[in-house]
């Protein structure tokens, strides 16, 4: 089997990257070790950029989107017991971002992709990248017990941070930086009304909270835990309660609780794979980078690298130009270093870390303050939440 472009993947990015691809008149195959149904069934953020809603839309699958999604022209901090609304719409000059979960976003891909009769491979086994660094790039994969390769001009990597393709590329070729935090995100998902219509971010003695929604009617919450929890050491009753404990007056008497649908602890680490092309395979999303989720910037980050590498490839067979593919990872790191820098910031100030003491609670304090009282310090948030121009 034979196609231009082979993509290892079938989350959002790799999904998102076959349909502009298709739009573009290009042909190309994805390739997923886990079955559609395993992929549907991962729980994720869903704050999206403008630039992400652009996407959807030039993709063809933003219609669901804008009738369903929560747009957003603002969030509310809360620390010192009381909140303080950023308004992301004043502040950025009209702009705003868009809640839909990264669910929904995968499901509109897939179903867009299999209107289309595209070839989508699920459950291939032992998915292996080969000569990348020449002409005549290979996958090779196993399906029903057989072997299969297929051919292809270029592999686009969209198979996540344990995935094969940067795995493949040989020692020392690949620098990789990385911080792990101390804690991570007990996450419940809940058939609740949120507790605010737009998403709370706390920081309180007891440690971060975050009140989120995906919908009018269904619920996601957050609680800071260390890394040493586990999610089935948590009751319903128990999560409620911390949560509780964590948000103002005001927001614990309108909490509305219910039976968890979904309860997992997140780990939050930083990571950035330099550089994000070797020869003729790129890689993109996951596979590249992962941010904390305090500041929602995976998606949107992915969603990016899928707008760089679509126009390169596009560009290569319409004009026969290597200048998008030659500069792809520049492009990207230089807004992945920008968005890891502001999820880093807003996850050292809203969580309580182990050894910060009294004096940590203290500086975020003081900083928290500052924030909500400088209107050049609001701004700055409100500019990298929405996010930075392209």
């Amino acid at each position: 089997m034979r196609t231009q472009v082979a993509i290892i993947g079938a989350g959002p990015s790799g999904l998102l990257l076959g349909q502009l691809l298709h739009k573009a008149g290009i042909a190309n195959v994805i390739l997923e070790r886990q079955s559609a149904d395993y992929v549907l069934s991962r729980i994720r953020a869903g704050v999206l950029e403008q630039v992400t809603t652009d996407l959807l839309d030039e993709a063809g699958v933003g219609t669901r989107m804008h009738q369903e999604g929560l747009p957003h022209t603002g969030f509310d901090l809360l620390f010192g017991g009381e909140r303080h609304r950023i308004d992301l719409h004043s502040l950025t000059g009209g702009q705003q971002v868009m809640v839909y979960g990264q669910t929904e976003v995968t499901r509109d891909l897939m179903a867009a992709r299999q209107a289309a009769g595209l070839p989508t491979v699920y459950q291939a086994g032992d998915v292996s990248v080969h000569d990348f660094d020449t002409q005549h790039p290979q996958v090779r994969y196993q399906q029903d017990g057989a072997w299969h390769t297929l051919d292809c001009d270029f592999i686009a990597g969209c198979d996540g941070f344990h995935g094969v393709c940067r795995a493949s590329v040989p020692e020392g070729a690949v620098t990789e930086y990385e911080k792990v935090y101390p804690f991570g995100w007990l996450g419940v998902l809940s058939d609740t009304p949120p507790v605010h219509h737009e998403l709370i971010y706390a920081n309180s003695t007891r440690g971060f909270a975050l009140c989120s929604q995906r919908s009018a009617t269904r619920s996601r919450y957050y609680v800071q835990v260390p890394l040493t929890e586990k999610a089935e050491n948590w009751s319903d009753e128990a999560f409620w309660h911390e949560l509780r404990q964590r948000l103002d007056p005001e927001a614990r008497e309108t909490l509305v609780t219910g039976p968890s649908l979904e309860k997992s602890i997140a780990p939050l680490r930083s990571f950035v794979a330099e550089p994000m092309r070797f020869g003729r395979m790129f890689l993109a999303g996951d596979a590249a980078h992962i941010v904390p989720p305090t500041g929602a910037k995976g998606l949107n980050l992915a969603a990016t690298d899928v707008k760089y590498l679509s126009s390169a490839f596009t560009e290569y067979y319409t004009e026969r130009s290597n200048a998008g593919i030659d500069h792809y990872s520049q492009r990207c790191l230089q807004r992945i270093w920008k968005g890891e820098r502001f999820s880093w910031w807003f996850t050292s100030l809203m969580h309580r870390f182990p050894d910060g003491g009294a004096i940590g609670q203290k500086l975020q304090d003081a900083e928290l303050a500052y924030l909500v009282q400088s209107k050049a310090a609001s701004t700055a948030l409100a500019e990298n939440y929405v996010g930075l121009p392209l």
